[in-house]
């Protein structure tokens, strides 16, 4: 793959924002490894020089770290990146019972993607968000309380097109290359957007509030 004039031109310009943040040119490689990845839908080859070359870094430095963090993709992922929690609590609360059946009705395994390059598929660790178990991400966007119908459920509308709504956080869900340039520090302004806690992760705060509890002054 060869970035065409345009894309190339699209990508320094966001890289110099980017970069334009740091004191040292080299901590910017987090946040542009999403970069490429917004373009590609992974890091690619041609991603990873592209990284190198910006932060006059070698492409050993560049794949040591885009190998290292499971965000970052060494093959294309679908334009819907699903996300099952298998950690303690999810998994005994269903996690890998909805893993089995979403895994066999999608078709594909862990960081494999669909034929129609809509939905891939992903075994995730901990997603802190245990209070809503057993819990799915679809491209980081939370979706609680999930049972093996409506995760399947899910991944048919997403499939069809259909209007897909996080539990918590924006209205509206993007595709994984959106997301990937959220995370590389591009904002779509839908940060605000949709509660970012609720129901049992405020529990504990109903508690202190009805007790008069406060955190001890320093």
């Amino acid at each position: 793959m060869t970035y065409s004039p345009e894309v190339r031109e699209r990508l320094e310009q966001d890289a110099k924002e980017i970069i334009g943040r740091y004191p040292k040119t080299r901590s910017a490689l987090l946040p542009l490894l999403h970069l490429v990845q917004s373009a590609d839908g992974y890091v690619s080859d041609d991603g990873k020089e592209f990284c190198a070359e910006m932060l006059g870094l070698s492409k050993a430095e560049v794949t040591g770290v885009a190998t290292f963090y499971t965000m970052y993709k060494r093959k294309p992922a679908g334009d819907y990146h699903v996300g099952v929690c298998i950690n303690a609590l999810c998994a005994v609360m269903g996690g890998d019972e909805i893993w089995d059946e979403l895994s066999e009705h999608v078709g594909v395994g862990h960081e494999e993607t669909t034929g129609d390059g809509k939905i891939s598929l992903e075994r995730l660790e901990c997603n802190a968000a245990c209070d809503f178990a057993p819990v799915m991400m679809v491209n980081w966007e939370f979706f609680d309380n999930q049972t093996p119908a409506s995760a399947k459920q899910l991944v048919d509308d997403l499939r069809d097109g259909k209007d897909v709504r996080p539990t918590r956080g924006p209205k509206k869900l993007c595709t994984f290359k959106e997301a990937s340039r959220v995370l590389a520090g591009l904002p779509d302004d839908q940060a605000g957007d949709g509660p970012s806690a609720a129901g049992p992760s405020l529990e504990g705060l109903k508690v202190a509030k009805a007790n008069g509890w406060k955190a001890p002054e320093a």
